[in-house]
């Protein structure tokens, strides 16, 4: 019998997202930037020569955050089908699988050293706050990408919804920003985000109100029909 595999956690990712709800369901639908603080011995300079030919970066991570299954469930019920219809988990990229092992390409944008770290910078990334990153390889165009590629049910990029804020939202983001707790690159990542509805599939109350925590903030909305708006901005700490 083979032996378990065992990989090591080469970094961990530092990310606007600081909990599971509101993370995009598939990478690259929101331009957020987050780094990778690498461990030692991979945070080595010498590891990263060359890297800077590339684009685009494979990052092989784990799940750190899953509620432990009793056994293997052979189906799950994916977002994307409204969380109604079962598939098989190998036709999924459901987070409760065998292995708990998740596979993102992000945009690389660049290696700092920043106070005795060593940060590979991305955007577009998954991933929640202090996920384990267990690799990272280079994005090959000519073998990565297939043209003729079939996506089963994934076949359209979600439907984008419009997000406006209220007048309230508006005064504490101009307050926030004025003390230095919030930037144009921020609200426009909130805006991404939110605009790809992030609520299960199964709730649908236009009055209800949801919370997100993104970055420093806890950014509450609504959603009315197509129509996401921004009622409140509050900085964590501040209440």
């Amino acid at each position: 019998m083979i032996a378990p595999l065992q990989v090591p956690v080469i970094g961990f990712m530092q990310s606007p997202f600081k909990e599971k709800f509101g993370i995009p369901r598939q990478p690259n639908l929101v331009d957020v930037e987050s780094y990778i603080v690498m461990q030692a011995p991979y945070d080595d300079p010498l590891a990263f020569v060359g890297i800077e030919e590339f684009s685009h970066l494979w990052l092989l991570w784990q799940f750190h955050h899953n509620k432990p299954l009793d056994g293997f469930r052979p189906q799950i019920r994916p977002p994307r089908l409204g969380g109604n219809q079962k598939i098989g988990v190998f036709a999924s990229r459901s987070m409760y699988r065998p292995a708990p092992i998740g596979l993102s390409v992000v945009r690389f944008k660049r290696i700092e050293q920043v106070d005795g770290q060593l940060r590979v910078y991305v955007s577009g990334a998954d991933l929640l706050d202090g996920t384990p990153i267990v690799d990272i390889k280079p994005y090959i165009a000519y073998s990565d990408a297939i043209a003729d590629a079939q996506s089963g049910y994934a076949r359209e990029a979600p439907v984008l919804n419009q997000v406006v804020w209220s007048e309230i939202a508006l005064s504490q983001r101009i307050q926030l920003t004025e003390n230095g707790l919030g930037s144009s690159q921020l609200y426009q990542e909130i805006e991404q985000v939110l605009a790809l509805d992030p609520r299960p599939a199964y709730q649908d109350d236009p009055e209800r109100v949801y919370g997100l925590h993104f970055a420093d903030l806890n950014v509450r909305f609504q959603v009315k029909a197509t129509e996401i708006v921004i009622v409140e901005l509050i900085a964590y700490g501040s209440r």
